[in-house]
């Protein structure tokens, strides 16, 4: 690819510079932009995007009811163009705001938090390669048009549809580089083990995306060592830190590298035995948790508080007997695992998820339709 300064313009196609660039400000000016430009969308552009899918125009894909707002297919198309996504990302959107929905998170103010959350895509299958998705080398970064604009939909849509600005509805105190975009693929091809849908039911040959919400995103460089109880305790120890008990317990989205997935996988490990090595090992002591001031929950939030806050009463470790070893997640179902990024290093990361999860995650089929 020629680099830009040397690259003939004159062989560009050419447009009204000066058109296009009061479009651009048109659309900042009604504050219809996450900061970044947009592309302008007419009612033809916006018809390849409304054929990739048998859904009506009107149809209500998803709605916030405590702010009385919801997001049409018609919207979600119209966001998703501005975004700069090609119509053929469409069906992928739409299957994002259906598992966003299905998470739960969306009605109960989340989105709107002072802890400055974001939504996050994962996503698998066939699809990946038709669209030129990313799942190796730099996939939390730059580079990619098909992440980059999918992910940018969903906050386009967050602002223009329920109106999720900052410094209004969004109440951010800092806000994290994720609230412009985050997705990623899986990089099923240097996995060793089976695709994250796989492990909720679905065929491994389906393409589906995977939503949730998310606080932060850290990554862990260990290139030290070829023990897998030493990497699980260094994932666990980044998972289970007190900054991030913010809740009665937390949970994650651990993202393996390639390198670091075959090395747990050549002592015989699974995504289900990494899972349970972190959730048996995240166990805090009370002492510790006094010294931060979170030895107690509220009684309103079940958030962590000093024992002498006038909210507070004893958290679950206390009510079951075991007062000193305090588990600082749930379940081993709330540690999520997949394989993405490039295999030339040991550095992997911890995706820091919103709430105590369990169970199933909302990975939701992509349908192959569109004309």
């Amino acid at each position: 690819m020629e680099p830009l300064a040397d690259a003939p313009l004159a062989d560009a196609p050419l447009a009204d510079a000066e058109e296009i660039r009061r479009a651009m400000e048109y659309y900042d000016a009604m504050g219809w932009t996450d900061g970044l430009p947009v592309v302008p969308v007419t009612e033809s552009y916006l018809a390849g995007f409304l054929a990739q899918t048998s859904r009506a125009p009107d149809e209500v894909v998803v709605a916030m009811p405590h702010l009385n707002r919801r997001c049409t297919v018609r919207l979600a198309a119209i966001n998703a163009a501005m975004a700069g996504c090609r119509p053929e990302y469409f069906p992928v959107v739409l299957a994002a705001w259906e598992s966003l929905a299905a998470e739960g998170y969306m009605g109960r103010g989340i989105w709107q938090s002072t802890t400055g959350t974001a939504p996050f895509l994962v996503v698998n299958g066939p699809v990946r390669e038709r669209l030129g998705m990313n799942s190796a080398g730099n996939v939390f970064g730059s580079g990619f048009r098909a992440n980059a604009t999918i992910g940018r939909a969903i906050r386009l849509t967050a602002i223009n549809a329920f109106g999720l600005r900052p410094h209004q509805l969004d109440q951010a105190t800092q806000g994290t580089p994720a609230k412009y975009t985050a997705c990623i693929a899986e990089n099923e091809e240097q996995s060793p083990w089976p695709p994250l849908p796989a492990d909720f039911g679905l065929d491994p040959a389906d393409s589906a995306v995977t939503s949730m919400i998310i606080r932060s995103c850290v990554h862990i460089e260990a290139r030290h060592t070829t023990v897998p109880e030493q990497l699980a305790l260094d994932l666990t120890g980044t998972i289970a830190r007190t900054g991030a008990l913010i809740h009665e317990t937390v949970s994650a989205l651990i993202v393996l590298s390639p390198e670091h997935a075959h090395l747990f996988a050549r002592a015989g490990w699974g995504k289900a035995e990494l899972s349970r090595f972190v959730y048996d090992h995240a166990v805090h002591t009370r002492a510790g948790l006094a010294a931060v001031g979170k030895d107690a929950v509220s009684s309103k939030t079940r958030w962590r508080l000093p024992a002498g806050h006038p909210e507070a009463m004893p958290d679950q470790a206390q009510a079951e007997g075991h007062p000193d070893a305090v588990p600082g997640i749930n379940s081993p179902g709330a540690v999520l695992v997949v394989v993405a990024g490039a295999n030339n290093a040991g550095v992997s990361a911890v995706v820091e998820t919103f709430g105590p999860r369990g169970g199933p995650p909302a990975v939701v089929r992509i349908p192959v339709e569109g004309t």
